[in-house]
């Protein structure tokens, strides 16, 4: 094309209808994105978005680096991958000193039935899709999508290595990459948490004395329990608080090595902040930063322009509520702490609504345009789902 005056004003009325025609469509787009998210099908997606939103904001250019058992620091990925085979094979391998309970296990030797064709496809349909692959590189999408041939296949295949008693090498080796432990310990049952607090508390009543030499001496037989068992109390992370102690009470020792004491606001059990005073305000605190934590990480949703206050508050309360009021339902809040915990979420509800204190706008306007009920509330609730201890 001849690089005329005429030409070049006709390129560039092209180029202006392409950019129109590329902003109505993405446009379009997103209105029906937002649309869809709105509805309750749509409600997975936006959970996703978020989730995604919140990676793509981390700094994923990390430095991985361990250091040996001789405390140099390995850099390579492969020295790094080998410091970790070499960890877990000691730490999975190595046998306590226990008393033996189970003597004289006879084994049974009893022909094993072949795998059958409709075990195999149940096993198919049980796993779930967006799975890493292993050292196949095949993803588990591929052997769902070939149907009856590829239960057929691993029916044969899985029927050789039974019968002659080998297996491909590759099954024998895996990989996987590290990743940090963001949350705290399941709860699988909802009973688990009650038995565990019987049972502390009849090992807390039977090592509770008066003086101190009489808790080390119980502590001494709780150690030895323990050790029979194969299990290890540690030494550096065994710590103690007293309460309404006073001057020169001593200290507390374990087989001669003298036991951690931990003092005002520092003391953790169970992921919660025990304080001497008897004061739940250092834990308090925590809970309202885990709130915050959780919704910086959602920022992308509850922030959102063309988001509805509706899906805002739901999104708050399954993602930021939950992170503010673990663990709470235990503790008795006075009013001055409720209220930290009320100005702090009234706090983020602005924010995602996008008003301010100088907007003059009520409280409860603000919870009812975003469907969120008062926090004391929200307490008692959960209190009375799990059947919270008070303490």
């Amino acid at each position: 094309m001849d690089r005329t005056e005429e030409n070049r004003q006709e390129y560039k009325q092209s180029q202006r209808r392409v950019k129109r025609e590329v902003s109505k469509a993405k446009q379009k787009a997103y209105d029906e994105l937002y649309t869809r998210l709105d509805t309750r099908e749509g409600e997975k997606d936006l959970y996703r978005s978020a989730r995604q939103r919140d990676r793509d904001g981390k700094d994923v250019q990390q430095v991985r680096v361990i250091k040996d058992r001789d405390g140099r620091v390995l850099t390579s990925e492969e020295s790094v991958h080998r410091r970790w085979k070499e960890y877990f094979e000691e730490l999975m391998n190595e046998e306590n000193e226990r008393e033996r309970r189970v003597e004289g296990v006879n084994s049974v030797e009893q022909k094993v039935d072949k795998i059958r064709k409709d075990e195999v496809r149940k096993a198919l349909k049980r796993i779930k899709s967006g799975k890493a692959v292993g050292p196949d590189d095949i993803p588990v999408e591929v052997w769902k999508c070939l149907g009856e041939a590829a239960v057929e296949f691993l029916t044969s295949l899985f029927n050789r290595v039974l019968e002659s008693d080998k297996m491909p090498e590759e099954w024998r080796r895996s990989q996987t990459e590290e990743f940090k432990v963001e949350v705290g310990l399941h709860q699988g049952l909802a009973l688990s948490p009650f038995l565990f607090a019987m049972v502390m508390d009849q090992l807390l009543e039977e090592v509770r004395q008066e003086c101190r030499e009489q808790v080390e001496e119980n502590l001494e037989r709780w150690r030895f329990v323990l050790e029979r068992r194969g299990m290890k109390v540690s030494r550096s992370k065994t710590e103690y608080m007293c309460v309404n102690e006073r001057e020169g009470s001593g200290t507390v020792r374990l087989q001669g090595e003298e036991v951690k004491k931990v003092y005002l606001l520092r003391c953790k059990y169970l992921g919660s902040t025990v304080q001497s005073n008897r004061e739940c305000g250092k834990e308090v605190k925590k809970r309202v930063r885990a709130g915050w934590n959780g919704w910086r990480k959602v920022l992308g949703v509850l922030c959102g322009r063309k988001i509805s206050a509706r899906i805002k508050g739901k999104v708050y309360k399954t993602v930021v509520r939950p992170a503010m009021l673990y663990g709470l339902e235990t503790v008795s809040l006075r009013k001055r702490q409720e209220s930290e915990l009320e100005v702090a979420e009234l706090k983020m509800l602005r924010f995602s609504l996008g008003v301010t204190r100088l907007d003059r706008i009520r409280n409860e306007y603000t919870r009812g345009t975003a469907h969120v009920g008062r926090l004391g509330q929200a307490a008692g609730k959960e209190e009375g789902q799990r059947g919270g201890i008070w303490m």
